[in-house]
C-alpha cells in the first residue's frame, strides 16, 4: 500500500499544482481590466495630448491659400479706382483724346468727379447737380449706372476688410499650430494666381468684347450699362481705360505673386527651420502637458 499511496499522493499534488493557473488566470484578467479602465479614465496621456493637430491646420492652410490671393485682387481694384491710376491714364502717352471736345483738364475735373461718387458716401445728386457748358453733364441712366458700380465697390471694399481679418487669424492659428503652414499656404496661393490670371488673358485676347460684357453681366443687370459714345461716361472712361486697367490689376497680382514665391519657395533650409520648430513646438507642448499632470497629481 505504501507505492500505491504514493502514487495517489503525486497525482493529488500534480491535480492541485494544474488546477492552480486556472484559478489564477480569471484573477490575472480581472486586474488587468481594471488596470486598463484606469488609464482609461484617466485620460490621454501627456505624449498624447502633446501631439500636435492634422485636419485643423490644413483646412486653414486651404482657406488661407483661396482667400489670400482673393484679397490682392481686391487690393488691386481698389488701386485703379484711385485718382493716382486716373491721373496717370489721363496723362500717358497715346490714351485716346475725347472726340467731342474733352480736353484733359475736363477730363481730370469731371473724371474725379465720377472717381468720388463712387467712393464716397454722397447721393445720386452729387452726379446728377454736374454740369458742362449749362447742361447736365450725365443722364439718369449713367447716374443709376455709376450708382450699381459705387454699391459694387463697396461691397468689393467690405470683403476686402473681412478677408484680410480672416486671413491674419487663419496666420494666427498655423502659428501656434502648424510650423511652416503659412509659408506652404502663401506659396499654394501664389501658384494658383498666376496660372487663373493667365487663363483670364487669354479669354480677354481672343474676344475683348465678349470677355468685357461677361464681366459686366457678373454684376449689372442686362442693359444698364451700355451707352453711346457721345456720353460723358465713354468719353471719359473709354474702352482703352479699362484695358489698361485690367493689366494693371493682373501686373499687380503677378508681381505681388512672384514676390510671394521667391520668399516661399520650399528650399532645402526652409524645411530644415519648419522641422526644427515643428520640433521645438512639440517640446513645449509635451512639457506643459506634463506640468499639467504633475499639478493634477
Amino acid at each position: 500500500l505504501g507505492p500505491l499511496s504514493a502514487a495517489v499522493g503525486a497525482r493529488s499534488a500534480s491535480g492541485s499544482s494544474a488546477a492552480d493557473p486556472a484559478d489564477r488566470y480569471p484573477q490575472d484578467a480581472s486586474a488587468a481590466y481594471a488596470a486598463s479602465s484606469s488609464a482609461a479614465l484617466q485620460g490621454p496621456t501627456p505624449e498624447e495630448r502633446a501631439r500636435l493637430p492634422k485636419a485643423g491646420p490644413r483646412v486653414a492652410q486651404v482657406l488661407l491659400a483661396i482667400l489670400a490671393p482673393l484679397a490682392l485682387l481686391l487690393a488691386a481694384v481698389r488701386f485703379v479706382a484711385s485718382p493716382a491710376f486716373l491721373w496717370l491714364e489721363y496723362h500717358r502717352p497715346g490714351f485716346p483724346a475725347d472726340r467731342f471736345g474733352f480736353d484733359t483738364g475736363d477730363r481730370m475735373h469731371y473724371g474725379s468727379a465720377g472717381l468720388d461718387y463712387v467712393t464716397n458716401l454722397a447721393g445720386s445728386r452729387y452726379l446728377s447737380s454736374l454740369t458742362h457748358q449749362g447742361e447736365p453733364l450725365f443722364t439718369e441712366a449713367e447716374v443709376s449706372h455709376m450708382t450699381d458700380v459705387k454699391v459694387v465697390l463697396w461691397i468689393a471694399l467690405a470683403a476686402l476688410v473681412a478677408l484680410v481679418v480672416v486671413c491674419a487669424l487663419l496666420i494666427a492659428h498655423l502659428l501656434r499650430t502648424s510650423p511652416g503652414g503659412v509659408r506652404r499656404a502663401l506659396f499654394a496661393g501664389a501658384l494658383w494666381l498666376p496660372l487663373a490670371l493667365i487663363a483670364l488673358a487669354v479669354l480677354a485676347v481672343l474676344g475683348w468684347e465678349t470677355f468685357f460684357a461677361g464681366f459686366h453681366s457678373l454684376f449689372f443687370a442686362d442693359g444698364t450699362w451700355t451707352f453711346s459714345a457721345r456720353d460723358a461716361l465713354i468719353r471719359l472712361y473709354p474702352e482703352q481705360f479699362w484695358v489698361d486697367a485690367a493689366l494693371v490689376v493682373g501686373a499687380i497680382a503677378l508681381i505681388a505673386s512672384l514676390v510671394t514665391l521667391v520668399f516661399t519657395w520650399p528650399t532645402r533650409r526652409r524645411r530644415e527651420m519648419s522641422a526644427d520648430r515643428r520640433g521645438q513646438l512639440l517640446d513645449t507642448r509635451l512639457r506643459w502637458a506634463r506640468e499639467e499632470d504633475s499639478q493634477v497629481r
